[in-house]
């Protein structure tokens, strides 16, 4: 039996996400359908207004409000300004927040360097991370927090080898992630750890 066409079309949106397969899919469908035309509503405009209210950060790279752009983050004076964490994506930033231990910036690459995907240097949120360093001499140390797997690692290599000759010191976290494990997957304590058992590249 197939589904009417605005059923089936929502089961394939649902499909989209990561991690949803056609199962849950068609649950979160007629989950959906159940829900009363204001909840509909509701999560139809927080789905819209995500989308059109939410920019990146001009700095950082990180996801923030129109209205609020460079984002909190980067305009807090009370953060540390002489270290730059660089994390693969915004959710690598709020699993580090979560932590309540780091307290300096951020640099979201919004993606690693990967042959096999085709995707270069240019492609990630690579070359303003060089800007911002090169204009900014309070920063002396950059925290590579690339996920440990082999493009996170190819990342972290050439992130290092770009600005050791610049004399600023480079460290990569270490302990407590597992290789081929991501960065918002860890618990905080595995978090802390690693952090704290950073090795300089």
């Amino acid at each position: 039996m197939q589904y009417p066409e605005p059923i089936a079309r929502l089961i394939d949106s649902y499909a989209k996400l990561p991690g949803i397969g056609a199962k849950t899919a068609s649950r979160l469908a007629f989950y959906t359908l159940g829900m009363g035309e204001q909840d509909v509503a509701n999560f139809a405009k927080a789905l819209t207004a995500a989308k059109a209210d939410i920019t990146v950060c001009e700095i950082c790279g990180n996801i923030t409000d129109r209205d609020q752009n460079p984002c909190v983050i980067c305009t807090d004076p009370s953060r540390d300004q002489s270290t730059v964490f660089v994390v693969q994506n915004a959710r690598d930033v709020m699993a580090m927040e979560n932590t309540h231990d780091y307290h300096g910036l951020y640099h979201v690459l919004n993606g690693v360097i990967s042959p096999s995907a085709g995707t270069g240097p240019e492609d990630i949120n690579l070359p303003s991370l060089i800007r911002r360093l090169s204009t900014n001499d309070q920063i002396k140390e950059v925290i590579v927090g690339t996920n440990a797997n082999a493009d996170g690692e190819a990342t972290a290599m050439y992130i290092s080898r770009l600005l050791k000759p610049a004399g600023i010191k480079v460290t990569r976290l270490a302990h407590g992630l597992s290789v081929g494990s991501d960065i918002d997957y860890a618990d905080q304590l595995t978090l802390i750890r690693a952090v704290e058992g950073r090795t300089e590249l």
